[in-house]
């Protein structure tokens, strides 16, 4: 039986999750949904209620697990070759997710310049711990994503009776209640053929 895991999308750069090139890939952040998630589960992130955002009743992203890879598998895979930040390059090249490879000897985990690199592309050892530490990368092509510029929410989505898809805090949470599930695909596709369907909100707001 599927799961489904919900979660905030406090910062919607592009890179965590990172919808482009084909595939939606979760490869940093939320530790425990990448450990976690198996395929066949939905992944669901919804908007930040805090005050400078207000976006806590929208939709920001819903993917079905395809595929896992480990980071090692990630950096080495033809299809993700583009998902290499180029930090000075466009904005989808930018937010790239796949910044980790093993050093020469296969000591340590080296960081590309990224998102989660200091601004002057100096590692950020945190960052490095959190996102290694689950060698896991969650993969979808049956992915939904609107960024800064998804739906609102339906009300039966957001009953606490049965489920509240939109959390409250920064903490993931699960669900494995199949017909639930099942409603919130079926709405899901009434918005057409999975893919990309909008901008980050960090891009909505830079271009006001």
């Amino acid at each position: 039986m599927p799961s489904l895991f919900s979660y905030v999308v406090r910062y919607d750069s592009g890179f965590a999750p990172n919808p482009f090139y084909g595939h939606c890939t979760l490869a940093t952040c939320k530790p425990a949904i990448r450990q976690s998630a198996q395929v066949g589960d939905w992944i669901v992130g919804t908007g930040s209620s805090e005050r400078k955002i207000r976006r806590g009743n929208h939709l920001v992203h819903a993917m079905r697990v395809k595929e896992t890879l480990d980071w090692r598998s990630y950096w080495a895979d033809a299809r993700f070759q583009k998902k290499r930040p180029m930090r000075q390059g466009s904005r989808r090249q930018s937010c790239g997710d796949n910044i980790y490879y093993r050093s020469d000897d296969d000591s340590c985990w080296l960081q590309l310049d990224s998102f989660h690199a200091h601004a002057d592309a100096a590692v950020k050892a945190n960052h490095i711990a959190r996102d290694t530490g689950t060698d896991r990368i969650l993969i979808s092509e049956d992915f939904y994503y609107f960024g800064g510029e998804g739906p609102e929410i339906p009300a039966n989505f957001r009953d606490p009776a049965r489920y509240d898809l939109c959390r409250k805090v920064r903490q993931r949470k699960r669900l494995r209640d199949e017909g639930w599930i099942a409603e919130f695909v079926a709405w899901l596709r009434t918005f057409g053929e999975p893919g990309y369907y909008g901008r980050p909100l960090d891009w909505v707001l830079e271009d006001g």
